[in-house]
């Protein structure tokens, strides 16, 4: 029986993901979306310039604006809204699709704190703006010592320059080098020696054609002109058909884009949730294994991602925040599962799954912070084998001790809310013991590891370098209350609350480092995390520890106020 309902819940995700790419029409944009484009390093296919580019300055992939005529909210995808604003269809320096989030920016700019959204006139009018952004960029200031708002300024002042370089539509480089694979691509108005005068004004002729076809007529659908793209591509590839990327390359990474797995595998884990809990609420509905068929295909579907994430970039998925982020989800799935599937304990997969969602719902809802985008290396990750044990190892680490995380506040709320419930109590502080047990054993391989790579890159194994302090500081935080369980100085309520707490050391040494203090590791260092959101998160937890532990010791507010004045 209990195969038959994990083979349910097999099949059920299976078709969950199977279903709605078959009923997914084709909209007919195949030429548009496979052309090729050189930017950021790398040659890729232009519905990925799409996507990167809106992310980038709208904050989100789905555009939403006022219809002129109507007034009704109308929505795009980014492909359409990149197409729009390349071919310059409408009239894009008046529309708002500019973000500015950052409410003290827009207070000192004088723009309407209530907005997210403004025009390209209005920001690029604004003179507080301006002297803001041109305050910034004085040589004399290095980028650790820019207040917030100025850091946000340069990235407003980015977004601008962005959407002014789209609209700019004769330099997107998407004429290949003649010879060289990683030769500079460069537009139609680009370096006219490598090519005949006939070559590229054939390429000019058709880019003319498709733009005077859709501005005649505003209600074709770009669908139809689709063939005119297949022309201009062709004519492109017969340029440099040694330097073009292949239709399978470019297709690929279109798929990827539309496939979306991890937003699938998300889904997966909310449902496998949902199946687990309905099994301990409703004891004649068992629907455990169904749970654990479940989540084997949300794991299996962000593994599936992370390889064509890998054969896009080719290079390991771990190299960023955004990387970081969703391989951290699918660790705690994917340890979780393999921990269940061993103890058939049913608190593992219910502690992972909301975890393993809250790392991927952020991944996708963040672009801004979380730059989803497919990246060169930095020149100190060149070296793949490296690469490829190190930052897998100390990230999975991670996900052990948010695991760990997630067991400890199960056993606190109990402690809290069922003091009685001892058995449970205790169950859960030994699947707490052994996932910390993996994780420290994962960190200090990787620290290890990270010595060898910092010596074959930098010349030493150890440098005090802010990532490498905050990684031995998180090593011992776990170290000493495992040691100290062992000896016996500590219980499973000790244990529990360390492995809660101990969790804002990772939180430095993953978010603090690129998004506070930088460093040699930050590579993907930048502005505009949530800081404050996660202090006050940080805080609350805090309270909770602190109130279960005055629960748990049978502590009274004039014993508080008592050893508060004695100390």
């Amino acid at each position: 029986m209990n195969g038959f309902k994990f083979l349910v819940g097999l099949c059920l995700g299976i078709l969950l993901i199977l279903v709605p790419m078959k009923t997914q029409s084709s909209d007919g944009l195949s030429a548009v979306r496979t052309l090729a484009v050189q930017l950021d390093g790398r040659q890729k296919p232009l519905d990925t310039v799409a996507v990167e580019t809106v992310s980038k300055v709208y904050g989100a992939t789905t555009y939403r604006y006022k219809d002129a005529e109507t007034h009704a909210i109308l929505q795009e995808d980014a492909l359409h809204t990149y197409l729009n604003l390349w071919l310059d269809i409408r009239h894009w320096t008046e529309e708002p699709i500019i973000l500015v989030n950052y409410r003290r920016l827009k207070d000192a700019a004088g723009l309407t704190t209530e907005r997210e959204h403004f025009t390209f006139q209005e920001l690029s009018a604004n003179g507080k703006l301006a002297d803001m952004i041109q305050h910034a960029h004085q040589p004399e200031r290095d980028d650790k010592l820019l207040s917030r708002k100025e850091q946000d300024a340069l990235i407003v002042e980015n977004r601008i320059n962005i959407l002014g370089a789209t609209m700019d539509h004769q330099t997107l480089p998407i004429v290949p080098h003649p010879t060289e694979i990683n030769g500079q691509w460069f537009g139609l108005n680009g370096d006219q020696t490598l090519y005949s005068q006939e070559e590229i004004e054939l390429l000019r002729d058709r880019f003319a054609m498709i733009q005077h076809t859709l501005l005649s007529n505003h209600d074709i659908h770009f669908s139809t002109i689709d063939s005119m793209f297949s022309e201009l591509k062709r004519s492109l590839r017969d340029l440099s058909p040694a330097v073009y990327p292949s239709d399978r390359t470019l297709k690929r990474e279109v798929f990827f884009n539309r496939f979306h797995p991890f937003t699938k595998a998300w889904e997966l884990y909310a449902l496998a949730f949902g199946a687990t809990l309905i099994g301990l609420w409703i004891k004649p509905w068992n629907l455990y294994w169904t749970g654990i068929g479940l989540c084997t295909v949300g794991v299996g579907v962000q593994a599936y991602g992370f390889i064509l994430r890998m054969a896009i970039g080719t290079r390991p998925p771990v190299t960023n925040m955004y990387e970081s982020v969703v391989w951290v989800g699918f660790g705690i799935a994917a340890i979780a599962l393999l921990f269940e599937l061993i103890n058939r304990s049913r608190y593992y997969l219910l502690v992972a799954s909301p975890l393993a969602i809250m790392c991927l719902v952020l991944a996708d809802s963040l672009p801004t912070v979380l730059d989803p985008s497919i990246s060169p290396l930095a020149p100190s990750l060149q070296d793949n084998l490296w690469l490829s044990i190190h930052v897998p190892a100390v990230v999975l680490s991670y996900a052990c001790f948010a695991l760990a995380l997630g067991l400890g506040h199960v056993a606190l709320g109990n402690y809290l809310f069922t003091p009685n419930a001892t058995h449970r109590v205790k169950t859960l502080s030994q699947l707490n013991y052994r996932v910390l047990q993996v994780g420290i054993s994962l960190l200090t391989i990787g620290a290890i590891l990270g010595g060898f790579w910092a010596n074959f890159s930098w010349g030493r194994f150890w440098g005090w370098d802010p990532k490498e302090t905050w990684a031995l500081i998180a090593l011992l935080c776990y170290l000493v209350p495992l040691y100290s369980r062992l000896v016996r100085w500590i219980g499973d309520f000790g244990l529990n609350v360390a492995s809660v707490i101990a969790f804002n050391a990772v939180l430095m040494a993953w978010y603090g480092v690129n998004f506070i203090i930088g460093g040699l590791h930050s590579y993907g260092f930048g502005t505009g995390g949530p800081g404050l959101l996660l202090i006050g998160i940080v805080g609350l937890d805090l309270v909770f520890v602190f109130i279960t532990a005055a629960r748990h010791y049978g502590w009274s507010m004039a014993d508080i106020l008592t050893t508060s004045k004695n100390g």
